[in-house]
């Protein structure tokens, strides 16, 4: 579902107008792409500082209603400030709704506490935590999900095992990644004595070596 929100076009720009918006506790924002003119926008501040709270926001469509339009966008950045940590600008990319985007999106991984390796005393490595997709804006996911349940030790999960969408491809260098690995060891794994080594020779059984060579 598309995220609607109203913008003020920005007829000055400069350094001293985005200073301005921000004294009014507002954002300046700018949106670009598709070939055509940026559009510096003014945002409420209040609303979009309580709309960054939503989950996988840069992976949702943007419909910003301004004086000239409707435009069809996804959020690409977000500045802040370096003391306050205020947002003090936001950029937005012009999107065709029918033309596939690339995003990265955050992977989870669930039961972990049912998971058969974890039981079995491995260990989880969860080394990739985010997915390059390649898709329509509305068929890309908050997430991707990894189930551990089956998993035993030993087990990895590459780029090439996600359970995606329909209609949703990974993106380039992904599918050979390890996404999530058990390791260790399993319990039958244990290191066995080489007979050589074994047991530390006895007395008897030096003396017994010893008669069998006379």
């Amino acid at each position: 579902m598309a995220i609607n929100i109203k913008a003020e076009i920005r007829n000055v720009a400069g350094k001293g107008a985005a200073r301005s918006i921000r004294n009014k506790k507002n954002i300046p924002a700018v949106i670009y792409g598709e070939k055509k003119a940026p559009v510096a926008i003014e945002l409420n501040g209040r609303d979009f500082e309580a709309l960054l709270k939503t989950p996988s926001l840069r992976t949702k469509l943007f419909q910003i209603e301004t004086a000239n339009g409707t435009e069809d966008a996804m959020l690409m950045d977000v500045q802040y400030h370096p003391v306050s940590d205020a947002v003090i600008h936001a950029d937005f990319k012009r999107i065709d709704v029918k033309t596939p985007v690339n995003v990265s999106v955050p992977v989870e991984v669930i039961n972990a506490e049912i998971s058969r390796g974890i039981k079995l005393g491995g260990v989880l490595n969860f080394a990739v935590r985010k997915v390059a997709l390649r898709g329509l804006v509305h068929d890309i996911p908050e997430k991707i999900t990894i189930d551990l349940t089956n998993l035993t030790i030993g087990d990895s999960v590459h780029g090439v095992d996600l359970v995606l969408p329909e209609g949703v491809q990974l993106g380039l260098h992904q599918a050979e990644l390890a996404f999530a690995t058990i390791g260790g060891k399993m319990p039958d794994e244990v290191d066995t004595p080489s007979a050589a080594t074994a047991a530390p020779a006895t007395a008897a059984d030096a003396s017994a070596d010893t008669a069998a060579k006379k």
